[in-house]
């Protein structure tokens, strides 16, 4: 299976499935000297793994990471940094049904006309579970991006039909309520929307948004390699992302352009921008104001209700999903969209280091 590996200078790639042995990634490219330790990782992990509230699925992991190479003395050392997380509550027999089925909304049919042979349980490859990976890796980037000075916040946008009051955002509750949810008023009431949803034995849709704070100007490439056009590619790899929006996003198509501009100003001598519609980027480069990405999640896919669906036998049947599953994605992705953007903004700042000369004269002088 191609397609496991992304990034230029700063790559990643993950391996392991839903209920194999373990989950893991290969850290390549890290600079040395990043002081570093699981702990770093796990706080990470720990806001994605399951069974934490009454919204996340019942498996019980306690997703404890394992650093097997590239790090010595605390410190890292250049070399490919490889972490692990084993599985201990795989429900296997929970999937036996859809061996020979195809649920609706995943992936079975295409993995089985593409290979031939696909791991049924929990889904395998396309399970939420390989996300681990990336937000062990995105652990790392944003630690590398902190001591830049840029820093990165997610949190869940929406829920179904209920958003958040940017009037009363507060950074402090996204980690407060088990939605993930910036807007305290607004989680209570997507919460017990979210009640409805799973008494109802279905699922809703959500958005993450993240914001990331403190970059240069001039990271990211004019034509292929643009800095948004990476985000999206990152964040849409993301399973059960359906959009990926930059700044205004969709609502400029019923803009005009004396709004969208963004004016620039002089504030104490630099060059600011009055307002942000473009999200922080011009021409595929950050543009030095605040970065606003915001990905659209599509609802989960395995529901509890009676479905239509084909067996292999191509006959017409119904299923209802058994197993453990989250009645929400969007909550649980917070950490993974903002890992992947740090996973995107790293690599690329490692390779705006060879933009110009004057870069090169001050690392090797």
């Amino acid at each position: 299976m191609a397609g496991s590996i992304y990034g230029k200078l700063f790559t990643i790639s993950t391996w392991g499935e839903s209920h194999g042995k373990a989950l893991g990634v290969v850290v390549d490219g890290c600079p040395a000297g990043v002081p570093l330790s699981e702990e770093d990782i796990q706080i990470y992990l720990n806001r994605r793994k399951p069974g934490q509230n009454a919204f996340s699925t019942k498996r019980n992991e306690s997703d404890t990471v394992e650093i097997l190479s590239g790090v010595f003395e605390g410190k890292t050392t250049g070399t490919p940094i490889s972490m692990l997380v084993k599985n201990q509550d795989q429900h296997s027999k929970d999937y036996g049904d859809i061996a020979v089925s195809y649920r609706p909304g995943h992936a079975d049919y295409c993995f089985d006309e593409k290979y031939g042979f696909r791991d049924y349980r929990g889904g395998g490859r396309s399970s939420g579970r390989e996300t681990i990976g990336r937000v062990a890796a995105g652990a790392i980037a944003a630690k590398v991006l902190e001591t830049m000075g840029i820093k990165l916040m997610a949190y869940t946008r929406s829920i179904g039909e209920y958003c958040i009051d940017y009037s009363k955002f507060d950074k402090g509750e996204i980690l407060n309520n088990p939605l993930y949810m910036p807007d305290k008023e607004c989680s209570e009431a997507a919460g017990n929307y979210l009640k409805e949803v799973m008494s109802d034995l279905d699922s809703i849709g959500s958005s993450v948004e993240c914001i990331v704070t403190g970059m240069p100007v001039g990271i990211g490439e004019p034509v292929f390699s643009k800095l948004d056009a990476l985000l999206a590619q990152g964040i849409m790899s993301i399973g059960a992302v359906k959009a990926v929006e930059i700044g205004d996003g969709v609502s400029v198509r019923e803009s005009k352009g004396s709004y969208n501009n963004d004016s620039f100003i002089i504030n104490n001598g630099s060059i600011e921008k009055a307002t942000n519609h473009s999200g922080g980027i011009l021409g595929g480069m950050s543009d030095g104001s605040p970065i606003k990405v915001r990905a659209s999640f599509k609802p989960t896919p395995s529901i509890y209700k009676e479905q239509k669906t084909v067996n292999k036998a191509g006959e017409e049947i119904t299923m209802a999903i058994k197993g453990r599953h989250d009645p929400i994605i969007g909550p649980r992705a917070v950490v993974v969209v903002e890992s992947m953007c740090a996973i995107t903004i790293l690599d690329l700042l490692m390779v705006n280091a060879t933009s110009k000369l004057d870069n090169l004269i001050k690392i090797y002088n």
